[in-house]
């Protein structure tokens, strides 16, 4: 048994029990075309199943739009589903005010003359900000978006800029996967949360998890996470083994 498998089996016997995952690159593989991105069944079958169990909690927490997240990855009540980094909870979503929403025109109108033109590079737009995708551009091409974008509408006063692969997200309200995660266990009550992501995104979440949670990064790179797998095919392992444990 490795250390992840005992961590999981531990974990599922607290009484109130938040599996908190980020969708892109752990649920589903990661994809040139956002809009085809699906959940890998084996994972999805899982999650299902937890869901219904009593004391767990089950949410998506995604750097996607709240719609967008709902429509890609197929799953509704009773999985929670948490988008834009936190700016949207499935509970109510995100709220500007007058200054904000000016600031969203602006930052969008922007953001389109910036990537006007620029092969295979998209533009996501979210309730409170808009994403910038290069992971279907050339790479010299993605590199020279990037860059502008940071130079440019990223550097406005009081937009709020994340990046992650292939990506960068703005925003006019200050959000992270951290703060989603803190709202989730207090609204939940949860005595534990296990989360798992594969983005420089996820780290915020990592490092809100408090001894007794299990966090899980799913690819290479950097992490405060304390565990980790290679990639989807491995998370479905993982949510099968919790369900077997907590059942």
């Amino acid at each position: 048994m490795t250390d992840l498998d005992a961590a999981v089996r531990e974990i599922a016997a607290v009484p109130t029990l938040l599996v908190a995952l980020d969708f892109d690159g752990v649920l589903a593989p990661l994809v040139d075309v956002p809009s085809e991105s699906r959940p890998l069944p084996e994972s999805a079958a899982a999650l299902g199943s937890l869901a219904t169990l009593p004391g767990t909690v089950v949410a998506l927490v995604s750097g996607r739009g709240l719609a967008d997240l709902a429509a890609t990855s197929g799953f509704g009540t009773p999985i929670r589903l948490v988008g834009s980094h936190g700016g949207e909870f499935d509970d109510g979503g995100a709220v500007l005010d007058d200054d904000q929403r000016a600031l969203l025109d602006a930052l969008t109108a922007e953001l389109a003359a910036v990537v006007d033109g620029e092969p295979g590079v998209k533009l996501e737009h979210k309730p409170a900000g808009v994403a910038v995708h290069v992971r279907g551009a050339p790479p010299e091409v993605g590199a020279r978006v990037l860059d502008a974008v940071r130079n440019g509408p990223a550097a406005r006063p009081g937009v709020d800029a994340t990046p992650g692969k292939d990506v960068i997200d703005l925003a006019v309200l200050r959000v992270n996967k951290g703060m989603a995660v803190d709202v989730l266990r207090e609204r939940t009550g949860a005595d534990a949360v296990l989360f798992a992501g594969d983005d420089v995104t996820d780290e915020t979440a990592f490092a809100r998890l408090r001894p007794g949670d299990v966090g899980v990064k799913v690819g290479d790179g950097d992490t405060a996470a304390g565990h980790r797998v290679a990639g989807p095919p491995d998370v479905a392992r993982l949510l099968e083994l919790l369900l077997a444990a907590r059942a």
